[in-house]
């Protein structure tokens, strides 16, 4: 929680000592806070994401289309932009909700069969860290995403404040989504926890009973580690292990991050430069 968010709410606290009615006073000002926090956040991932596509979509592009909360802001844009300036633009969807964004905006629909390179692709992430490492998957699509960013020529992160951390685990706290065919879910769980330590969790649906279900038909096992990792070594470790189709880290695939920042304006992370 920010400081001057913590100070104001222990302000609230102290001026409505506790009675049924100062209570009730209490809580729709807290309410109130959080939801200014809450558009907060919603302005500074529409900011990111119409940043992004402004400075990286041109006419006669394929672009892959994340999934998320903030892709949607993308996906407005880029529907601006193609109303406007006539643009020629095919999109790549990673999930079921991109693809039914790019139908409800009349966007052009493809497929990495039909377009099997990309020349940008923009999504979303659940962190970013000072190297534009990611973890992505908090929507279970983990495995299409990473697919299509591996397609593409460039590939752009947008996020809001909140993501942007200086390694990973920082502001995350759910840890790393790891999608696995379903019958492996318990001998895989054993052997991330066994070499790598942590909690391992099998991702619960919240609309139905059961696990989460991926558009691949597969499970979501969540990651909850310790410690920093080298984070490259990990990712080629957790996909040897049979029955792991994929991981929600992101190394060294991204070139650059918007981040939609509390003050309004949109920082721009490049990705460092390999040696």
């Amino acid at each position: 929680m920010p400081v001057q968010r913590w100070v104001l709410l222990r302000h609230v606290s102290a001026a409505f000592p506790s009675s049924p009615s100062s209570r009730s006073c209490r809580t729709h000002v807290l309410g109130s806070i959080r939801s200014a926090a809450v558009n907060m956040a919603e302005e500074a991932k529409k900011r990111a994401a119409y940043c992004a596509v402004d400075s990286n979509v041109q006419n006669n592009q394929v672009v892959g289309v994340g999934s998320g909360s903030t892709i949607v802001y993308a996906v407005d844009r880029l529907a601006e932009r193609v109303r406007e300036e006539k643009l020629n633009i095919v999109c790549v969807p990673t999930s079921f909700q991109a693809r039914q964004l790019i139908l409800q905006h009349g966007l052009t629909l493809s497929d990495l069969e039909r377009h099997p390179e990309l020349d940008v692709a923009i999504d979303g992430a659940d962190e970013v860290d000072a190297e534009l490492a990611l973890i992505k998957g908090g929507g279970g699509c983990l495995t299409q995403e990473k697919i299509v960013a591996g397609c593409s020529k460039y590939f752009v992160v947008i996020a809001d404040y909140r993501k942007d951390s200086e390694a990973l685990g920082q502001q995350w706290k759910k840890g790393v989504p790891i999608e696995v065919i379903p019958m492996a879910y318990v001998p895989v769980s054993r052997m991330i926890a066994k070499r790598f330590g942590g909690e391992v969790n099998l991702r619960m649906a919240v609309s139905k009973a059961g696990p989460v279900v991926t558009d691949n038909s597969n499970f979501i096992l969540d990651w909850k580690f310790e410690r920093a990792q080298n984070w490259r070594e990990v990712n080629t470790a957790i996909k040897m292990i049979p029955g792991v189709v994929e991981t929600g880290l992101f190394v060294n695939m991204a070139q650059q991050a918007y981040f939609g920042m509390e003050d309004g304006s949109v920082k721009v992370r490049e990705a460092p430069i390999s040696e």
